[in-house]
């Protein structure tokens, strides 16, 4: 994940019905490795630039966290205070599509904007 700079994109996700698949289609395609991270009872994929090692990705399976998400490409936007900016999309004629989750200490929703593109807005938590 990148630096805290807010603005800018932290992540980008895609969930899917097979994404051992599909991260197989994007290994091929752009040169991505992967790394496989359990879920449980399945593997989702972080996936890494071929050269350094870094992940720049994640290509998931539409199941648990994730089972309510379409097949698009997700950009996760870092955002200094994520109860701030859920407030904003409501008042400004936004959705949430998903309630606020954790990963790790970290916290993110999925939004629509108003003409209904979705993205996810990302709020880094100190340690």
């Amino acid at each position: 994940m990148s630096d805290n700079k807010i603005g800018t994109m932290a992540w980008l996700d895609l969930s899917v019905g097979n994404a051992e698949n599909v991260k197989s289609f994007y290994e091929d395609v752009i040169g991505w490795k992967s790394e496989s991270i359990s879920m449980g009872d399945y593997d989702d994929y972080a996936m890494l630039e071929p050269i350094n090692g870094e992940a720049v990705s994640g290509i998931c399976h539409a199941q648990g966290v994730n089972k309510d998400l379409p097949p698009a490409w997700l950009p996760y936007f870092l955002v200094a205070d994520i109860e701030a900016s859920i407030a904003a999309v409501q008042a400004k004629g936004g959705a949430l599509v998903t309630e606020v989750k954790s990963m790790g200490s970290d916290k993110y929703a999925v939004i629509k904007d108003p003409a209904g593109a979705a993205c996810a807005i990302y709020q880094k938590i100190a340690k």
